[in-house]
């Protein structure tokens, strides 16, 4: 059984700071990549930031320049500091992460989530 637990989330005001942690546990075989989603009310989930662990980061346009991803191989752990927040960045964050389990004989390949935690960012 694999576990994604976040943590990190809160209120803060525009202009501000929130860094994001994502530990993963269990049975895991290896990892591929980890990063974060984000949800806001209304609208559909949508690509933040990955890493792969070859090192190849991605980042969504409009969260360039504000947010950096980082991740501790060894600790299975992603995190996402966030600078500069505007009220945008409003919405439920949710970790991610592509990795291999054994079963039996068998790698089997696929992506976890964790459960998500809040940001909101006033104005």
């Amino acid at each position: 059984q694999v576990r994604l637990v976040e943590s990190g989330g809160g209120l803060v005001q525009a202009g501000g700071s929130l860094r994001l942690s994502c530990a993963a546990s269990g049975s895991i075989f290896s990892i591929n990549a980890m990063g974060w989603y984000r949800q806001a009310p209304g609208k559909q989930r949508e690509l933040v930031a990955t890493k792969t662990t070859g090192g190849m980061t991605t980042y969504a346009d409009s969260v360039k320049g504000r947010f950096t991803i980082s991740r501790d191989n060894a600790k299975n752990t992603v995190y996402l500091q966030m600078n500069s927040l505007k009220p945008e960045d409003t919405a439920v964050y949710y970790c991610n992460s592509r990795l291999t389990t054994a079963q039996g004989m068998r790698l089997d390949i696929r992506d976890y989530w964790g459960q998500g935690t809040q940001v909101t960012v006033s104005s």
